[in-house]
């Protein structure tokens, strides 16, 4: 996949990542709006990573580090564009970026229904730690 480029985010992708999605994203969060985003690329501005070839977003993934530990959210690689290396690209892409960071261990947030999924985290290495729950505070309505 020679002509995919992979780079950061800046505020004028906002619309196409939010767009691209809610076609290629495997559920919704509550943070998946123009506000929420825009408020991670301002943070961190290397932290949202797209995958595009000739020119069209393909993939993304957000690579956050907290200065403790690298998260993983929204692999997404648009339908008809996987099993071509995208979403190993960016995994890549978000691995060289915690190294550079200081990070240590990635940790992937992933649907447990979403069993295509699965398989492409156990195929990047990442395998699920059963012994841990996510739990969660909505601190808006």
């Amino acid at each position: 996949m020679t002509d995919l480029r992979i780079r950061a985010a800046t505020p004028d992708d906002l619309d196409t990542v939010l767009a691209f999605w809610k076609t290629a994203a495997e559920g919704t969060s509550i943070s998946d709006d123009r506000d929420g985003v825009e408020r991670l690329v301002a943070r961190d501005p290397e932290a949202l990573i797209l995958a595009e070839l000739d020119g069209e977003l393909v993939g993304t993934v957000i690579a956050g580090f907290d200065g403790w530990r690298c998260h993983l959210y929204r692999l997404a690689v648009h339908p008809e564009r996987r099993r071509r290396g995208i979403g190993s690209a960016l995994l890549a892409a978000a691995d060289e970026r915690f190294v550079r960071l200081g990070g240590r261990r990635g940790d992937a947030m992933v649907l447990q229904r979403n069993e295509t999924a699965h398989h492409a985290w156990r195929a990047a290495g990442y395998t699920p730690q059963e012994q841990w729950r996510r739990w969660v505070k909505h601190l808006t309505d």
